[in-house]
C-alpha cells in the first residue's frame, strides 16, 4: 500500500470515527404529536410523494392505504409502518419511504406563570425534561417588585389516560441533580411557576414594604429585610398579622427565632421611651 492509499485511509477512518461518535451523542428521535406537518415520499414513486398534517387523533390519510396511525412514533417507526402498509397491499413490492418533518406543532408545553418567556415550546427530542422547558422559557423570573417565580413548579398533564400533577422543587433539580424528579414531558403538558411567598413589614423599620419569603426565614431575618428598626422602633413591640384559614385575622407576639408564614404582616411599634 503507497503513501497516496494509506491517506485516504486515513481520512475514511477518521471520517468513519467522527460519524460514529455523532450518533452516539444524537438525542432520541423525536415522535409525532397533532398538527406536525410532515412530507411523505416513497422511492421511485412520485405519485406517492404527499405533504400532510398529523390529525388531532394521531392519524394520517395516505394515497392507497387510508388512515395510518402515526401519533406518538419516531420518525423511523412511521416510516416503517407506511412501508408495511404498502407492501402488505400489494401496492409497492419493496418500498422505501421517507418522512420529513417540515413543521412542528404537535408535542408541545406550556410554560406559563413567573417565567421570563412564557409561551408554547415544541419537545424536539424524546427525553426532554422539566429542567430542559423551563431553560427554554428562561427560568424563573428574579427577585423584584413581584417577588419573582417560586421555588417550586407545577407539572399537569396526562400520563396512561389519566389526569397527572405533580410539584417539583426547582433547586433541588439543580443542587442535588435529582434525576428522579426531573421527569421527561410529554405533548400538552402545563408547567406553571407560581408568584414567590411575600411577607409585609411595616411601623418602625428602615425600608417597609413586601419581601420575598424565603424558606425557613425567621423574623429576625425578616427584619433585617426592612433595613433593621428605626431610633424609635421597639423590638418589643413587634408584632405578626397573621390570616388564619378561618379567614381571621390574629395577632401574635413572635420570638426573633420563629418562622414567618407566607403574607404575614410584621409590624413594629414606636418606643414609649
Amino acid at each position: 500500500m503507497n503513501q497516496l492509499h494509506r491517506f485516504f485511509l486515513a481520512i475514511l477512518v477518521s471520517l468513519g470515527l467522527a460519524a460514529g461518535a455523532h450518533a452516539e451523542g444524537n438525542p432520541a428521535d423525536y415522535r409525532l404529536g397533532a398538527g406536525d406537518a410532515i412530507k411523505i415520499s416513497v422511492f421511485q414513486n412520485p405519485d406517492l410523494t404527499v405533504e400532510t398534517r398529523v390529525a388531532e387523533s394521531g392519524t394520517v390519510t395516505y394515497p392507497l392505504i387510508g388512515a395510518v396511525q402515526l401519533g406518538d412514533l419516531t420518525i423511523a417507526e412511521a416510516e416503517l409502518a407506511i412501508a408495511s402498509k404498502l407492501r402488505e397491499g400489494g401496492f409497492v413490492q419493496r418500498p422505501q419511504v421517507n418522512i420529513l418533518l417540515m413543521q412542528v406543532r404537535g408535542n408541545q408545553v406550556s410554560v406559563l406563570g413567573m417565567v421570563n418567556r412564557p409561551g408554547r415550546y415544541p419537545i424536539e427530542t424524546g427525553n426532554t425534561r422539566v429542567s430542559d422547558m423551563l431553560a427554554t422559557a428562561g427560568g424563573a423570573m428574579p427577585s423584584g417588585t413581584t417577588g419573582g417565580g417560586a421555588d417550586v413548579l407545577i407539572l399537569t398533564g396526562v400520563r396512561d389516560g389519566k389526569a397527572f400533577r405533580k410539584e417539583i422543587d426547582i433547586p433541588d433539580l439543580f443542587i442535588n441533580s435529582s434525576a428522579e424528579r426531573d421527569i421527561p414531558v410529554a405533548g400538552g403538558d402545563v408547567i406553571y411557576v407560581h408568584r414567590a411567598p411575600v411577607f409585609y413589614i411595616y411601623g418602625e423599620v428602615q425600608r417597609a414594604g413586601s419581601y420575598r419569603l424565603e424558606r425557613n426565614m425567621t423574623v429576625l431575618q425578616g427584619l433585617a429585610q426592612g433595613g433593621g428598626l428605626t431610633i424609635r422602633g421597639t423590638e418589643r413591640g413587634l408584632r405578626i398579622h397573621r390570616l388564619g384559614t378561618d379567614s381571621k385575622v390574629s395577632v401574635l407576639t413572635p420570638e426573633k427565632t420563629d418562622r414567618i408564614q407566607a403574607n404575614d404582616v410584621l409590624y413594629v411599634q414606636e418606643s414609649f421611651f
